[in-house]
């Protein structure tokens, strides 16, 4: 619903652009999916939404990129709002089914993550936009400033999303090493 309200504002607003108001980002595609794994309580969903999905909305919350508009616009509180709802998803996923995230199911992300970017880059090339931002780093400062040049990050990115992937599965590791 709040995905469709911020659609609806933007064309009210005459500021819908297919450059940048397309659902194609990886934490606006989780928005989506995050429903979606709720109503059918699908846990091969919660296996991709784990990573794909809390990965891509921490990243988001700690380093948004909300152009003009900031604190206290709608946009902005629609923004933590939305990405906040992801993060709560899978969490409650994990505590309310027991669900569990597996080693296989994050290399599983992986590819179909770099599968998707590969779909993402012919629409980027064809529209002129940035989405996943494979074709430029973004104009905030977020990770990507770290990781090189382009088209050298995009390399980098696949590391860094490893080693969250990895970080996001040890409290399952830890939990799993005490039982023994």
């Amino acid at each position: 619903m709040a995905e469709l309200l911020q659609h609806y504002w933007l064309i009210f607003e005459k500021a819908w652009s297919i450059k940048k108001d397309l659902p194609a980002h990886l934490s606006d595609l989780a928005v989506i999916l995050a429903l979606l794994m709720l109503v059918t309580r699908s846990y091969k969903l919660f296996q991709f939404m784990y990573f794909a999905g809390l990965g891509s909305s921490i990243q988001a919350i700690l380093t948004p990129d909300l152009g003009e508009f900031s604190f206290p616009h709608f946009q902005y509180f629609l923004f933590f709002i939305l990405h906040g709802g992801v993060v709560l998803a899978c969490l409650f996923m994990v505590v309310a089914f027991q669900y569990k995230p597996t080693i296989p199911s994050m290399w599983v992300t992986m590819l179909l993550i770099n599968l998707y970017a590969t779909i993402v880059f012919q629409l980027n090339s064809a529209v002129g936009s940035n989405y996943l931002y494979i074709m430029r780093k973004p104009g905030n400062t977020s990770v990507l400033d770290y990781l090189g040049s382009w088209p050298w990050y995009l390399l980098s990115m696949d590391l860094v999303m490893i080693l969250s992937f990895y970080l996001l599965y040890c409290p399952f590791w830890v939990e799993k090493k005490m039982k023994g």
